[in-house]
């Protein structure tokens, strides 16, 4: 399958999130600030690039994410509103690339480059053996 069928550049989508305490470095570090930790927003960055792409994914197909390349810029406090955007700015035969962003209102708290591989569930499921019982 090549993903240039029927994923373009341009694509995008946003996704806003209200900081939970689960998503602060303080929750998973004891004696560390309750503030938005760095995996959490690449997390966010994750599931809003795979937003974007989703609808123009072909039936039993997925993305995975393969790369990141993320800088934290500032921090979040717990009750601040989070907007992360994600746009397609490359596609190859089974890659695809964004520039991810994360907000808090105006304030740039996040910003880098993600991509994700497109991959077949079933060949991927066979391949790992899931499903398979011991």
């Amino acid at each position: 399958m090549d993903a240039r069928d029927f994923i373009t550049t341009g694509m995008s989508a946003e996704r806003t999130l209200v900081v939970p305490v689960e998503r602060t470095v303080g929750h998973f570090v004891p004696g560390m600030p309750f503030v938005y930790a760095t995996p959490m927003m690449i997390l966010e960055m994750e599931m809003t690039s795979g937003d974007a792409i989703r609808p123009a994914l072909q039936p039993g197909w997925v993305t995975v994410g393969t790369e990141v390349d993320i800088r934290h810029l500032a921090a979040a406090l717990v009750g601040a509103t989070v907007r992360t955007t994600a746009k397609v700015v490359a596609v190859e035969r089974r890659v695809i690339r964004f520039e991810v962003e994360a907000f808090e209102g105006t304030r740039k708290l996040g910003e880098g480059r993600h991509a994700r591989g497109l991959v077949n569930v079933e060949m991927f499921n066979k391949r790992l053996g899931a499903g398979s019982k011991s």
